[in-house]
């Protein structure tokens, strides 16, 4: 109860805040500006997701390559990319210019190659999406490892046995089942990685994501809480989604490793809407159910 008390008085206490005006929110909640920056937030997730899982697969399969060269620089790449902030991984591919203002592949030697502008090369866009992706690859690296470590020897060793490559027991027999494994964390990155952004806003405005967006109204109209009411919400609802998505994904994944699929949440509500329980059987009176004679 004490608890609850100082929740609804910080709740309160924000929802009647004077200098709150809640006109403001509900006038930039679907605003198309707004709109549009959700939209941009989802692409760059989806973007992000998709290099670092492809990355963190090849990443995974390399570092428990029995090779040590190979194995060696899934190390390192991990090793580095987990060890420095993802901020400064955006920051070097946005300013990357500074430093490399052309890039170009070529034969050594010669004088035969091609180059091309940096700049040209690597968009705000792609910059956020290099470091966000980049770095996503290393964690996911970690994640499928645990997952494929977490299958049985013996199941490889068997499909070896049958004639598959090292490949095809990968593909056809590890990776089906370790998804079980993989797909909660992988959740929660693609979750960690919406929220991650909003750090797109160090491209100073070039690349315009939701958490950007909401700045630059706030920064014409200086209702800076107000905005980021709206924000959070979208965030929220945004969120949510990717949560019940989960949900279902570990769903169809779990199928063949559970007698009974657990319930979905419309299931579970359902069930408690409609279900009725019998009342809780209360303990027997001791003098009633002993025998006449040891009354």
């Amino acid at each position: 109860m004490l608890v609850l008390a100082v929740a609804a008085q910080i709740v309160g206490t924000i929802v009647t805040a004077p200098s709150l005006s809640w006109n403001v929110v509900l006038n930039y909640l679907f605003h198309q500006r707004i709109l549009e920056g959700a939209l941009r937030t989802l692409e760059l997730t989806a973007g992000a997701m998709l290099m670092g899982i492809v990355g963190g697969v090849i990443l995974a399969v390399m570092r428990l390559s029995p090779n040590p060269v190979v194995s060696t620089v899934s190390w390192f790449y991990i090793w580095f990319f987990r060890g420095t902030p993802v901020l400064v991984q955006i920051f070097f591919w946005f300013n990357l210019n500074t430093v490399l203002p052309h890039i170009g592949i070529g034969i050594p030697l010669t004088h035969l190659g091609l180059s091309a502008d940096t700049n040209t090369l690597i968009t705000p866009v792609m910059a956020v999406l290099f470091g966000l992706g980049f770095n996503e690859a290393a964690y996911m690296a970690e994640i499928v490892r645990a997952g494929i470590i977490s299958i049985e020897h013996g199941q490889t060793e068997a499909a070896q046995a049958l004639g598959m490559r090292r490949l095809q027991v990968m593909r056809r027999i590890i990776l089906p089942q370790a998804m079980r494994v993989i797909i909660p964390p992988t959740g929660n990155e693609t979750i960690s990685m919406l929220k991650t952004t909003s750090l797109a806003v160090i491209a100073g405005g070039a690349v315009v994501e939701l958490f950007t967006t909401g700045e630059q109204i706030a920064s014409a109209n200086f209702a800076i809480i107000e905005l980021l009411f709206v924000v959070s919400a979208w965030y929220l609802v945004m969120t949510s989604v990717l949560t019940f998505g989960q949900y279902y994904i570990e769903r169809y994944f779990a199928r063949g490793s559970q007698r009974e699929l657990p319930a979905t949440p419309l299931q579970r509500f359902r069930r408690a809407l409609f279900t009725f329980h019998a009342p809780p059987p209360t303990a027997p009176d001791v003098a009633t159910t002993l025998p006449r004679d040891r009354r």
